[in-house]
């Protein structure tokens, strides 16, 4: 798609954010001025220990509840992403331990409630977000719900529009809930996969000439026309192992009309992937998005395409430092990474990101990116890939170390050192949102995978 639209739809996106100021306290170096973290069991354990936090954050709402996305300081208030709890039911699993499992069990038990109790509709969707503790909007009107209201109903995130239904949220919850159903052996958690995957089939399939399934609905149920790289990958995901759990072959033509979408956006010469069409006609040839290109791997793992790692390794890398003129990396310190899209190299650093927001960094790291980008490089194990992944690894960890000190959720302190932060300074996407240094539930659930070398898009 194109630059002047998010390419997950206006007032759609998962990852938008608005906050109020950047609300950092990172810890301050001493002696030599060099980063160090506690790489390995310990950084791990403190990531498990902040989703679980982001998890708890609100204990007098009921036991039925899903986790904080962000940070109290991100000033999203109590707003759980979809994705974002897909993603953590996936890194509790990562952890292999019991205490994990159990709180997977409970994050999808909570999209399966979701999915059985919305105040609209009955189709199997889910919404992009939810609220799940009580706060005061910016206007002065209370939100006093948990994730469950009073009348049974799930909180859905009305008061940022977080209303609507993406292809790519409803893939990532399917690919958790099948998850789960391979790992306990409930059916409920494939039933509840499976009303996903038909809800994308009758709202997504396009025969426009470049085929796969479109970006979803608005919150008004309205269907919206992009279709996006990403969203089709995860149904390569998606549908396959729908198809290996349930046995029916009609998901693996599904999954084959995915994956023909996702081949379509290859760019041969540059290799890398485009990041969709707005219209199912033209492909958009920029701004190309970090996402497309390690998440192609994780799911198709074709030799043929596995350039598009180094592309993004090359074209995306980035190196923050409190040197750069917005950068908000406390001084003597610096991190190494990937930044979001093409288009975040060229952010005009005059301009706020959005209102009341703050100026961008060309060099912001986007630690979700960089994230899977070392779990791609660890997957295709070729010469010198372990290597570039520990690199990476070891810079996701020192942020998780030094940066977002002081944040909460929910009013709660957090475990010490506990969560990675979603950039290391305030960096424009290209898309028509930010990154910032908050702490973030999908970012340290990319964490906990890559560091276990945990691939959730293994069919």
């Amino acid at each position: 798609m194109t630059g002047t639209i998010d390419r997950r739809g206006s007032g759609l996106s998962r990852r938008t954010l608005i906050g109020t100021g950047l609300g950092l306290g990172a810890v301050a170096l001493t002696g030599t001025g060099v980063a160090h973290a506690d790489s390995g069991g310990s950084a791990r354990r403190r990531a498990r220990a902040f989703l679980a936090a982001a998890m708890d954050a609100y204990p007098d709402h009921g036991t039925t509840r899903l986790a904080q996305s962000y940070t109290d300081q991100a000033g999203l208030f109590s707003t759980a992403f979809t994705y974002d709890n897909a993603l953590a039911i996936l890194a509790f699993l990562a952890a292999g331990t019991t205490g994990g499992r159990r709180r997977a069990v409970s994050l999808g038990d909570a999209l399966l409630y979701a999915q059985a109790h919305d105040p609209v509709h009955d189709d199997g969707r889910l919404r992009q977000g939810y609220n799940v503790g009580p706060y005061t909007f910016y206007d002065g009107s209370l939100q006093p719900d948990g994730f469950v209201r009073a009348d049974g109903s799930v909180n859905v995130g009305t008061q940022f529009g977080f209303t609507g239904t993406a292809v790519g949220d409803m893939a990532w919850a399917g690919i958790a809930l099948a998850a789960l159903a391979g790992r306990t052996g409930k059916r409920r958690f494939l039933g509840g996969a499976v009303r996903i995957g038909e809800w994308i089939e009758r709202n997504g399939r396009t025969d426009e000439p470049l085929g796969g399934y479109k970006f979803g609905v608005d919150g008004g149920n309205q269907k919206l026309p992009f279709t996006s790289t990403e969203h089709n990958t995860d149904l390569v995901c998606l549908f396959g192992r729908l198809a290996r759990l349930t046995g029916d072959r009609v998901w693996l033509e599904r999954r084959a009309r995915a994956r023909e979408f996702v081949e379509r956006m290859w760019e041969g010469d540059g290799g890398f992937f485009y990041t969709g069409t707005n219209d199912g006609v033209t492909i958009n040839t920029s701004p190309v998005p970090e996402d497309t290109q390690t998440w192609t791997h994780l799911a198709l793992g074709s030799r043929a395409h596995a350039s598009s790692l180094d592309w993004a390794a090359r074209e995306l890398a980035v190196l923050d430092h409190s040197g750069r003129r917005n950068s908000t990396v406390p001084a003597g310190q610096s991190y190494e990474g990937v930044t979001f899209s093409s288009a975040s190299l060229l952010a005009d650093e005059d301009a706020p990101i959005a209102d009341s927001q703050p100026k961008p960094d060309r060099n912001g790291v986007w630690f979700e990116g960089t994230a899977h980008l070392a779990l791609a490089l660890r997957e295709r194990c070729g010469r010198g890939d372990e290597a570039r992944a520990r690199r990476l690894l070891d810079s996701v960890e020192r942020a998780q170390d030094l940066l977002g000190g002081g944040q909460t959720v929910g009013g709660r302190a957090l475990p010490d050192r506990a969560g990675v932060v979603s950039a290391s300074s305030p960096l424009d996407t290209g898309f028509g949102f930010g990154y910032y240094p908050y702490r973030h539930v999908g970012a340290t659930a990319w964490y906990v995978m890559a560091a276990v070398r945990f691939n959730p898009l293994r069919a």
